[in-house]
């Protein structure tokens, strides 16, 4: 298996055999589990009965075989982030894998970028790994629909709610740890609130984005869609191209961009970057106080960044679009070599292991271009 396409035409059977052979999964193999919730033993034996228990599942054959390759590669990369955090706990003596979902998500996605998985496809299948743990404890939140509806807008609560029921019968456990009534309440709630299959059905995306972004969200209120500016912030690796999207599809966009003013400040990449911020959100603030549209370019490659100037420009009214862009890794660094003055390639290499996909709880709406379509 070396490209998706070799996936599209393999059976569960192969796919499952080529996992078996690679890094993470002899990773799995050497780490074992609590034996409480997991008596089978180690990551990757566990692994094995999600996947059997997958293909067993009610309305498996129903769904298309893309949504087939969803919950396959979910179970094969549901718990791949155990190993780099599983630990002993010293006050209960028992093994704990804390925030191993969101390492997982981060190795899910590089594997399934090797296979040059479809950039959509992929981080669908990288939220649901995100994301797999959270059926089981609904009732422990203070609001549960709302987290089933902020997650209907991430991933498709129909496959998060089957794959949590193979995770939990791929495994040796004690009945009571974790019963099948908790896990159906998750679909329950999602078909009553109309986002089983989809997202649900906000009034406008000024609703949605309030209500990811307000503590406790009123579903009821309906905001008037009346922005004083539009932002376009774009996000992706240097040299990955988001000056020539921006040339060639905003054209008529002023634009605000972190290597300007550092070219203005005379201030290097690697020097302290304060005064270019600075700078950058006083331009921003320029343009949002004159209620003009305008596109801010910069990286933005994680969720923390972007958030600090998601909440600069929602302070003035503005709509807000995330533009993402990604290439091979390879044709980046190429590109990049070309510039007048590269990054160093090292630098480019730590910056994507640490790319978080944008998506559309960040923003009025997010556009994700990859390859040949990101320009």
């Amino acid at each position: 298996m070396r490209s998706w396409q070799d996936i599209l035409k393999g059976s569960n059977e192969e796919i499952i055999r080529w996992a078996a052979e690679s890094a993470w999964a002899d990773a799995m193999r050497a780490c074992q589990q609590d034996a409480i919730w997991h008596a089978e033993g180690d990551v990757w034996t566990h692994t094995l009965m999600v996947c059997a228990e997958v293909e067993k599942l009610e309305g498996y054959e129903e769904l298309n075989r893309e949504d087939q390759l969803k919950l396959l590669f979910t179970a094969l990369l549901h718990d791949s982030g155990k190993p780099a955090t599983t630990a002993l706990d010293p006050e209960t003596g028992r093994l704990r894998s804390l925030r191993h979902s969101i390492v997982g998500a981060s190795l899910a996605r590089g594997v399934l970028a090797e296979l040059r998985c479809p950039l959509e496809l992929r981080e669908e299948i990288v939220r649901l790994v995100r994301y797999h743990g959270r059926p089981p404890y609904l009732l422990e939140k203070a609001h549960p629909e709302q987290e089933v509806i902020r997650l209907s807008c991430l991933v498709k609560n129909r496959l998060l709610h089957l794959f949590a029921l193979a995770d939990t019968r791929g495994r040796d456990a004690d009945g009571t740890v974790r019963t099948e009534e908790m896990l159906n309440l998750w679909r329950d709630v999602a078909v009553e609130h109309g986002c089983y299959d989809g997202p649900y059905p906000f009034a406008n995306a000024q609703a949605r984005f309030l209500y990811f972004r307000e503590a406790v969200g009123d579903l009821h209120h309906v905001p008037h869609e009346h922005y004083k500016c539009r932002v376009i912030m774009m996000s992706g690796l240097p040299g990955v191209g988001k000056d020539t999207w921006l040339a060639r599809n905003r054209p008529e966009l002023p634009v605000v961009s972190l290597d300007a003013v550092r070219e203005d400040l005379n201030v290097d990449a690697t020097d302290n970057q304060g005064r270019v911020i600075q700078e950058a959100r006083e331009r921003c603030r320029q343009h949002l106080r004159a209620g003009e549209d305008f596109a801010f370019n910069a990286t933005n490659l994680t969720v923390s960044l972007r958030k600090r100037w998601v909440d600069l420009f929602a302070g003035y009214g503005a709509w807000i679009e995330i533009v993402y862009l990604e290439d091979d890794l390879r044709v980046v660094l190429k590109r990049n070599a070309g510039r007048k003055d590269p990054v160093p390639a090292s630098v480019i290499e730590k910056l994507a292991g640490k790319v978080e996909v944008p998506d559309v709880s960040e923003g009025h709406g997010v556009t994700r271009c990859a390859g040949d379509t990101r320009l």
